[in-house]
């Protein structure tokens, strides 16, 4: 019980002084005692480590049931399997721990009510690999600090698999912003350390290892966030990159990736693989001076600079003809073309990324959320012809 503090104290406020603790070992003895009839409940608390005594912990749980003795499962990063396993042998509640403020109370008056458990989620199926996609490669990267690139990358991911309702397409969104990325947050995902074991053997990587490292957001979109540890950016290098987004590519319709804000090595990569690639700006004097630094910079080395979207973020509205003429000379200055315009969405973006949610799911009639999904079928629906065209041809 020692590796159980919260619970201690949560035994103590629900039940006073009429509860006691026993090893494994023990509380299958004190079953077979006359006093166990006094019982009201048993609370089984058990971490992943016990997970190698499921028959002994069954055997507890069959005993106290043969006995009319209700029982609660205390489950700390035990796997879904095994809790429904243990919810069979006879389990009538479940609690996650660390424990919920008020849920063990909560446990035992569903318990004392007759009311059935509350189930954990059921095992989900591990992704599989395909290998016998060609996926579009969309890149996005900021231009200036907040100019919505993660917010563009994660909206757009979530809009491009939810396309075509019949026949969605396979979308996966990498976070290579490895030190400070925030796709997790924006989704409201762990970050696991299959992720960096993953980076740090990308060489010998295959098609399963990286849908190991990834994690499904609502059975739609695969999720590749950045490490749960900061590293370097040189942590992979080009050869790398260019293996892990072919592992991508041939597993998934859309790969979509959030860049970091600054160019590595790598960048080029990228950029030489992109379909297209989005860059985020907004109608300022940062932004102008960085893009014109990145496009002196991609044309003085001969790369395809002719791939880049500018995206104009926080675009003046419909009626704003100053604004709308700011952009228009900020276009024509840099010599530039800003096809996208996506308006102000408000506190309400701010605050689907606090709730990690996308816009769909937090504020589905949100103007910014409208214009990228709008963005969304559009790419959608030239893909679709490309590829109908080819199978023409």
């Amino acid at each position: 019980m020692q590796l159980f503090d919260l619970l201690i104290e949560d035994m103590e406020a629900a039940m006073g002084e009429n509860w006691g603790d026993l090893g494994f070992d023990d509380a299958l003895a004190f079953l077979e005692q006359p006093e166990a009839t006094e019982l009201e409940f048993i609370a089984v608390a058990l971490s992943k480590d016990d997970e190698g005594q499921l028959a002994l912990i069954a055997d507890i749980i069959s005993h106290a049931k043969r006995r009319g003795i209700k029982v609660v499962l205390i489950a700390d990063e035990v796997s879904p399997a095994v809790l429904h396993q243990l919810l069979r042998e006879g389990g009538d509640e479940f609690v996650p721990y660390p424990l919920p403020e008020g849920e063990l109370a909560q446990a035992i008056d569903r318990l004392r009510r007759g009311v059935g458990p509350i189930l954990p989620d059921a095992p989900k199926p591990e992704p599989r690999a395909t290998g016998d996609r060609n996926g579009v490669v969309i890149p996005v990267q900021g231009l200036a600090g907040g100019s919505g690139a993660t917010t563009l990358a994660v909206n757009l991911a979530w809009e491009l698999a939810n396309a075509d309702r019949k026949s969605p397409p396979r979308v996966c969104l990498i976070d290579l912003d490895l030190q400070f990325g925030t796709v997790a947050t924006y989704l409201d995902l762990p970050r696991r350390e299959a992720v960096l074991e993953l980076l740090g053997d990308l060489a010998s990587a295959d098609s399963d290892s990286l849908l190991s490292a990834m994690l499904l957001h609502q059975e739609r979109l695969h999720v590749l966030t950045s490490p749960s540890e900061l590293v370097p950016l040189d942590l992979i290098g080009p050869d790398e990159v260019a293996h892990l987004i072919e592992l991508a590519r041939v597993n998934f319709d859309y790969v979509v990736i959030d860049m970091p804000p600054t160019l590595v090595d790598w960048s080029e990569t990228l950029l030489r693989v992109a379909h297209v690639y989005f860059a985020t700006l907004e109608l300022d004097m940062r932004s102008a001076q960085n893009t014109m630094r990145l496009k002196r910079a991609l044309q003085s080395e001969d790369l395809p600079f002719e791939k880049l979207r500018f995206v104009l973020n926080r675009a003046p509205g419909f009626t704003d003809l100053s604004g709308k003429s700011r952009a228009r000379r900020l276009a024509d200055s840099l010599g530039i073309s800003i096809e996208i315009q996506l308006p102000d969405g408000g506190r309400a973006v701010t605050q689907s990324a606090d709730h990690g949610t996308p816009l769909a799911d937090g504020a589905a009639k949100n103007s910014l959320r409208r214009e990228i999904a709008k963005l969304a079928r559009s790419v959608h629906k030239v893909n679709v012809a490309d590829a109908s065209a080819e199978t023409a041809g």
